[in-house]
């Protein structure tokens, strides 16, 4: 049934999205509005840790200002696991008792306007009495000023051990090299803030709630386990959503306190997140600690990594679960794509006085990958080889596959060492290594770094299964319907916030139906009319919901061939589907799906006796053959500049070699890298969310925290290679995250290749010039010394 259209499968379709958001006809949380509808404003605790001794409304406003006392048979939010030794913790959507986070909702407030509403917050007064503040994740779990919860005992979510004897690698390895790691405290910056518009339907006795959220049949579960209510009985729907990146994949407080509020008031209610919301109050990322050992043969063969993992997880675990999902991965996939024959790994989920942490764009893998490769620059320093060599003699070949890693990871398909080798061919290594030697004439010098990484996404049942989280997903589904007029309409439950599925799905129908993806309606992104799922997270969707479409549309071309076989007295086996018609393979005789449809709707008298019921509308679902993940992965190399007098980093020339098995539309693929590069860039020399001893945010303005823009993010160049999955419909691997996971290592690599000379050496992101800086000082009194 494969489609000979050029629009189908492979091709660099424009996006269809793209029309309405040029035309400024997007519809955002921010763009709903409703008659009567009231405005929100939240009173945010000022201190990061501090027991509340009393709450003041404003007098002759106290019918406006909402504390937890007054949502009665509200539950708090708890995230839940089923991984030994996890320690809940209950989240109040407004505060009660204590706050543990600068920016922890203590009171709402509700006007006609945003202003009036910040006025009302800002005259809420709260009595609190302040209590030591938990900061470092590592001093949080060995010598805590205080405790978050004080009923746990300590200040640990998960502690997990993967172990194993290291001892002949200690007593025997003639490379042995101990680095500490850091990662910085990030803030999710997506150019629309998280929003919540909701109002209750009396006719049906329903909430609706619009809300920028990844995951609304998940928001759902949660919002009927606080609220109280049936699911039935909320109706949860995602427009528009300017950006994700994990940031908007969890139940929200504000999502709690507004649906209890439209219910109770029986007015719309509007929450939109101000950007210094969002900075302050909101979710933070990748704050990682690693104390690693790397064990290597004199040639860089690896022998075995040792490593204890810290990762800041904040204050709270979020629903569906968040505390644990870095620190609880970190331990299956820092050995990454390469082979040893020894690992342990010991990782704790830090609890600090700091607002929860969420899976940004590629979860820990940033991190990991950080972690690992920085290590094997340092092997290949210490061994006299190139870093390229450490990666060829130490990566998973590609006769190997598929092939099981030291913790039972299952890579799929893939040719890592070709990845390498065509990276290092396209940057040119040996001619910017003569370049090196003489240096620019400006005096800055000049650096080479690359960095490999792998992203498992699509992940099944299998994984999920164990962790015991209301996550887990299981069958994706697609409704699909062809309508009278020959529009194929297909419904999703999963939600695009920027991986263009309007488009990329259109191109599956394509693929099997031969429908021009102008005439594929996609619906996506609510409860009310699609199908279940766990929503947009982990480079699932072209996987999950492609299959689920294809699927789908598989169905629906075996119903219109018996049709229109009918109609046209031939064998259906005789039909192909292309260019929106069923043609009779070898000649001219054709109906269009249209004038089928229209048969089956409204000259039901035509149809042959034996035609399924059921007709042209069908709920499919599909999961991939092994549901332990696709593997893409790619290898990120680049040239920098450095100048070591002010510390500034200039890139000079960025390659990308990636494989995403078979790439549904290669032009979305090269949105989704750039986007994510500029992002992974932003991680290794701008984005850092600091907090002093007292857990204050340092960075609470854009003017603070730092985003690259146009002139900090070259154009890469992009080399796509595809070796498909030998377990999904079409061979195509998630990819959307993969971007954003290299880059860091890549760069900050580079800039231990241009300060190797002076015996300088970065271990911590980002690479601000004040911390080249001080390296090359540390370094200098080394020396002195």
């Amino acid at each position: 049934m494969k489609s000979s259209s050029t629009q189908g499968v492979g091709a660099r379709l424009a996006r269809k999205e793209d029309d309405r958001y040029l035309r400024g006809q997007g519809e955002f949380v921010g763009d709903i509005h409703r008659p009567g509808m009231l405005e929100v404003a939240f009173a945010r605790s000022p201190v990061a840790h501090a027991r509340i001794v009393s709450i003041e409304k404003p007098a002759g406003a106290e019918d406006r200002v909402f504390t937890m006392e007054d949502l009665r048979g509200v539950q708090p939010i708890r995230a839940i696991s089923g991984l030994p030794g996890f320690k809940p913790s209950d989240l109040w959507p407004l505060a009660k008792d204590k706050v543990r986070h600068v920016g922890e909702p203590v009171a709402m407030c509700v006007a006609a306007t945003r202003a009036e509403a910040e006025d009302l917050a800002a005259q809420v007064f709260v009595d609190y009495e302040e209590l030591p503040a938990v900061v470092d994740m590592v001093q949080a779990r060995t010598a805590p000023s205080a405790l978050v919860h004080e009923h746990w005992g300590d200040n640990v979510f998960l502690e997990t051990l993967y172990d194993d004897d290291l001892s002949a690698a200690k007593a025997s390895a003639p490379i042995q090299i101990r680095r500490h790691i850091r990662t910085a405290r990030q803030s999710m910056a997506p150019m629309e803030g998280r929003g919540v518009l909701c109002e209750w339907n009396t006719r049906l006795g329903q909430l609706e709630m619009y809300s920028s959220a990844q995951m609304p049949h998940i928001n759902r579960a949660g919002l009927s386990e606080c609220l109280g209510l049936d699911q039935g009985a909320i109706r949860v729907i995602a427009p528009d959503v300017g950006g994700g990146f994990g940031y908007k994949g969890i139940l929200l407080s504000e999502e709690i306190c507004l649906g209890w509020l439209a219910r109770n008031l029986h007015k719309p209610v509007r929450w939109l997140e101000d950007r210094r919301e969002q900075l302050v109050a909101s979710t933070n990322c990748r704050e990682h600690d690693y104390d690693i050992t790397v064990y290597a043969e004199r040639d860089g063969k690896l022998i075995g990594i040792d490593c204890d993992a810290t990762v800041d997880s904040g204050a709270y675990s979020l629903y569906p679960f968040s505390a644990c999902l870095e620190a609880a991965q970190v331990g299956s996939i820092l050995p990454g794509p390469y082979k040893m024959d020894h690992y342990r790994c010991h990782t704790w989920s830090a609890c600090t006085n700091k607002p929860p942490i969420l899976p940004y764009r590629g979860v820990a893998r940033t991190g990991v990958c950080f972690a690992l490769e920085l290590m094997l620059d340092a092997v290949a320093r210490e061994a006299n080889i190139e870093p390229f060599e450490v990666r060829l003699r130490n990566l998973v070949q590609p006769h190997e596959m598929p092939f099981d890693n030291i913790t039972k990871k299952h890579f799929d398909s893939g040719d890592y060492p070709e990845s390498v080798r065509q990276a290092i061919s396209a940057i040119n290594l040996p001619a910017w290594r003569e370049k090196q030697k003489a240096g620019l004439p400006d005096g800055r010098r000049i650096g080479i770094g690359l960095s490999v990484y792998c992203e498992q996404g699509a992940h099944g049942t299998s994984v999920y299964a164990g962790w015991g989280i209301p996550m887990v997903p299981g069958h994706e589904q697609c409704f699909a319907r062809l309508s009278p007029d020959g529009v194929f309409e297909v419904r999703i439950g999963a939600q695009s916030h920027g991986q263009s599925l309007e488009t990329t799905l259109a191109q599956v129908a394509n693929e099997i139906l031969g429908v021009d993806p102008q005439n594929v309606r996609v619906i996506h992104g609510d409860t009310g009319l699609t199908p279940y799922s766990t929503g947009t997270w982990g480079s699932r969707c072209m996987v999950m919901s492609g299959g689920a479409v294809a699927t789908a549309s598989k169905e629906i071309a075996v119903r219109v061939k018996k049709i229109a076989g009918k109609i046209m007295e031939v064998a259906e086996q005789d039909l192909v589907l292309e260019h929106g018609a069923v043609r009779v393979a070898g000649t001219d005789r054709s109906m269009t799906l249209a004038e089928v449809a229209h048969i089956w709707y409204r000259k039901p008298q035509l149809l042959p006796a034996d035609v399924d019921p059921a007709g042209l509308e069908v709920t499919a679902g599909y999961k991939t053959l092994r549901d332990s993940g696709t593997f893409s992965y790619a290898c990120h190399a680049l040239v920098i500049a450095l100048d070591t007098a002010l510390g500034h980093s200039e890139i000079l020339d960025y390659v990308i070699v990636e494989d995403g098995g078979t790439l549904v539309n290669p032009m979305v693929v090269d949105g989704q890298i750039y986007g994510g590069t500029a992002q992974g860039i932003g991680t290794a020399l701008y984005e850092e969310m600091p907090y002093d001893s007292e857990g204050q945010p340092l960075a609470s303005t854009l003017a603070d925290y730092m985003l690259p823009g146009p002139t900090e993010v070259p154009e890469p160049r992009i080399v796509h290679m595809s070796t498909p999955s030998p377990y999904t419909e079409f061979g195509q691997k998630g990819i959307g995250e993969g971007g954003a996971i290299a880059p860091p290592a890549a760069i900050i690599n580079a800039i231990n290749d241009a300060l190797a000379p002076l015996g300088a050496e970065l271990t911590t992101s980002p690479a601000s010039p004040r911390r080249v800086l001080a390296a090359i000082e540390a370094a200098r009194l080394r020396q002195a010394a």
